[in-house]
């Protein structure tokens, strides 16, 4: 078990959250009382906070753009390794959030419309934009830091092959200004971190639906979890072959966004192996406390019931003694 033996790992910090879902064992028959129009501006409401934060990351997302990279120093027996054909995406680059963000959204709605639990879907957003938002600040921040070089480097930097280079061997890049300033930003790759953060979340988040660690050992199961991944992986592999990343940049981005995305799925939900692994915290909580409140509304109702037969009985009490006298 993969996802076991990871996520038992953090268990350091989920022991007090698992514990939530434990104290109320609520089923499944209970979805459906919480949708958008019932509940769904209460918890908005709840994490507008945590909404407000998302905000300032897409903000400073935007500021990590319009900085400029460490320009390392690039001698002229370095362009070996460098002079790869400056080639197209094969991934473009506005295509990543459509099936990064976009298509987990799709599938998020589709599991609201079946199961009708406002929780789950607001949880399941939120989380995921939390994924992508802080892979993508992690990503860019190494990337500008690092300043490495593309295996394109050379055709940036002498788009026309006429090298130039300074006293001390140094490149004196006349290519772009644009071009140059990307070329210098290889390590870690944001596709792939971005992928694996988006992809690897929603993997993560069909585990737990379709209960693929039930030990029931339905191999189809495993088969949807890994789709996610592997898509990721061809777009890892994908910048490799475009000779637009190093393979330590795939490695490295591929790690950045499994690990964010495990760390902030598990802000929502339960380990995709657990029992109760298919619905949010905040669900199990709220079925809790409607379990409570349909107890104490119980109690309270047998309570006066005890009351009316006890008066009741007094009234016939106190007729028969009258009867006798």
């Amino acid at each position: 078990m993969v996802f076991g033996s990871f996520f038992s790992s953090l268990k350091f910090w989920g022991n007090s959250q698992e514990q939530e879902p434990q104290r109320g064992r609520m089923q499944e028959i209970d979805l459906g009382i919480h949708t958008i129009r019932s509940h769904g501006g209460s918890v908005a409401t709840k994490h507008k906070h945590d909404w407000i934060i998302l905000v300032i990351l897409v903000g400073i997302e935007i500021g990590l753009q319009l900085i400029s990279p460490f320009y390392r120093y690039v001698g002229r027996d370095m362009m070996t390794d460098l002079k790869y054909p400056f080639n197209d995406n094969t991934v473009p680059i506005w295509s990543v959030p459509i099936y990064a963000i976009l298509l987990p959204i799709i599938v998020f709605v589709c599991f609201y419309m079946k199961r009708t639990c406002v929780y789950d879907l607001h949880h399941s957003i939120l989380g995921l934009l939390f994924t992508v938002l802080i892979t993508g600040i992690i990503t860019d921040s190494i990337k500008l830091a690092t300043g490495r070089p593309r295996p394109n480097f050379y055709w940036r930097c002498f788009p026309d092959g006429k090298e130039l280079y300074d006293a001390l061997g140094g490149v004196m890049c006349h290519g772009k200004a644009g071009e140059v300033k990307e070329g210098h930003k290889s390590f870690p790759s944001g596709h792939t971190s971005w992928s694996f953060a988006g992809l690897g979340y929603l993997s993560l988040y069909l585990s737990g639906k379709v209960k693929a660690f039930n030990r029931e050992g339905h191999v189809a199961k495993l088969c949807l979890v890994f789709l996610p991944l592997l898509a990721a992986c061809l777009v890892g592999i994908s910048r490799v072959d475009d000779y637009w990343h190093h393979w330590q940049d795939v490695f490295a981005g591929a790690l950045i966004g499994l690990f964010v995305a495990a760390f902030c799925y598990r802000q929502f939900y339960p380990n995709p192996y657990h029992e109760e692994g298919w619905g949010p915290y905040a669900y199990f909580i709220a079925a809790q406390e409607r379990g409570t409140q349909q107890q104490q509304n119980g109690d309270a109702l047998r309570t006066m019931s005890l009351q009316v037969d006890s008066t009741s009985l007094e009234n016939m009490e106190s007729g028969a003694s009258s009867v006798r006298r």
